[in-house]
């Protein structure tokens, strides 16, 4: 499944290169209207993201989010700045039907773990985006991708067996924005490790050849976000080849 990306910063549709708040390109198009290009042709998601709640952990974008929700007649699921339940729900309640944690996720999965059972199923994606050390091990960092953490990626998913957890997304930072290419080896790797884990991947995407090469892993999504406002290739011919 193609999940189309919008970047919301300051209110507009924006893309970062490798999560770099200041390489940062802005695009002509509101996100009510980009939304609205995407259900028409023929996306069942949109995964949004609020980038000035990931970089200051605030709600900045949940209004826009939540009209988007309710205006466009298609499946949101949103993150950046989610730190607490009441957020959630607010989300959840008016239209929003997945809800993306990412660093909270990480520094306090006891917490994540008390919202997963709380909240209808699938209600919570977790979002874990990774660097690769010189060991090839990944490492997500946080804040915004500004922070690294101490924890590996394998101990991150192991923390959450058995927590009814149903979908992740994972990002190799490296590779976000640049459209040369997804990391396979690392979806592979965590598909084998937790196969009854729905797998949605990030990054990377820059041609056609891309996505068919992450279909043949046949994850659960697959989100596209530069590539699509660059012109590289339609949303319809990402859902179709």
């Amino acid at each position: 499944m193609i999940f189309p990306a919008i970047d919301i910063m300051d209110g507009g549709c924006v893309r970062l290169l490798k999560g770099n708040f200041s390489d940062r390109i802005n695009y002509d198009v509101s996100p009510v209207k980009m939304a609205k290009r995407f259900s028409a042709a023929g996306a069942d998601w949109i995964h949004i993201v609020d980038l000035d709640g990931a970089k200051d952990g605030k709600q900045a974008q949940s209004s826009l989010i939540i009209e988007i929700a309710q205006s466009c007649g298609i499946n949101i699921q949103t993150g950046g700045g989610i730190r607490d339940l009441n957020h959630v729900k607010k989300l959840i309640d008016n239209g929003v039907k997945r809800v993306v944690i990412g660093s909270l996720a990480v520094t306090n999965p006891d917490k994540v773990k008390l919202w997963i059972k709380e909240l209808p199923n699938d209600s919570i994606c977790i979002a874990l985006d990774v660097n690769i050390n010189k060991r090839g091990i990944p490492y997500p960092a946080i804040r915004g991708w500004t922070e690294p953490n101490e924890k590996s990626l394998w101990n991150i998913l192991n923390n959450y067996i058995d927590s009814g957890l149903e979908t992740i997304l994972v990002t190799d930072i490296n590779r976000d924005g640049a459209e040369l290419g997804s990391n396979l080896s690392l979806y592979e790797n965590i598909q084998d490790k937790y196969p009854n884990l729905n797998l949605i991947t990030s990054g990377g995407v820059g041609s056609i050849k891309h996505v068919e090469s992450l279909k043949l892993l046949d994850p659960y999504g697959i989100i596209i976000g530069k590539a699509l406002y660059e012109n590289r290739f339609t949303l319809e011919q990402a859902i179709n080849c």
